[in-house]
């Protein structure tokens, strides 16, 4: 099978950290996205990067930068939609996405993705408590056969991700919890002090 691309989703506004780049906060000495690249590389065959506005300011990354093509930052599919517009271009079937401010996210997250796809190649990962599954909808296998589909549910309103995955039967990926959330994601201060705690723990 040929090895998906990789796309870390930056696209978002970190309202709740007083705007910027959240994916350049610090943990244990490293930013955020830094230890999202370091853990995402090694499972894909090339990494691109899901950000707007100024691309320059990402250069010290080395990686495409992809800004959403969709209008208004209509949230994460809207930057899954860029990696698929990229990854089409590129001859590979399949994308494996992340988000920028999970620096724990797991080291087989790709390879279980791929046991997971359902019958359209769609997959998300999820973690559960008890009976419930809690999918995380920014960590997803997605075939770029579905990019026009996605491009027209964008422009009909669409914006919810498993609103979109629920309707081509996306497989799910379960992941442990144990010793701690590898979805873990920082929002707020707190959250980073958690993180900080969790990394040197």
């Amino acid at each position: 099978m040929i090895q998906p691309h990789g796309v870390i989703l930056a696209g978002g506004r970190a309202t709740r950290m007083g705007g910027g780049d959240k994916g350049r906060l610090e943990v244990a000495g490293r930013s955020l996205i830094a230890h999202v690249i370091a853990r995402l590389g090694p499972q894909v065959d090339q990494l691109a990067l899901n950000a707007n506005g100024d691309a320059a300011r990402w250069a010290d990354l080395d990686l495409p930068v992809l800004a959403d093509t969709a209008p208004d930052h209509p949230g994460p599919l809207a930057g899954v939609l860029a990696g698929l517009d990229w990854a089409a271009g590129t001859g590979v079937p399949h994308i494996v996405t992340a988000a920028a401010d999970t620096p724990f996210l797991p080291p087989d997250l790709v390879p279980r993705l791929l046991d997971a796809a359902g019958r359209s190649g769609l997959a998300l990962a999820a973690t559960q408590e008890g009976d419930r599954v809690l999918h995380q909808p920014t960590f997803g296998l997605w075939p770029v056969a579905l990019r026009d589909d996605l491009r027209a549910a964008l422009a009909g309103g669409t914006r919810k991700v498993l609103a979109w995955t629920d309707r081509h039967d996306a497989g799910t990926a379960i992941f442990p919890t144990a010793p701690w959330d590898p979805f873990f994601n920082v929002n707020t201060p707190d959250d980073l002090a958690r993180a900080e705690a969790m990394a040197c723990g």
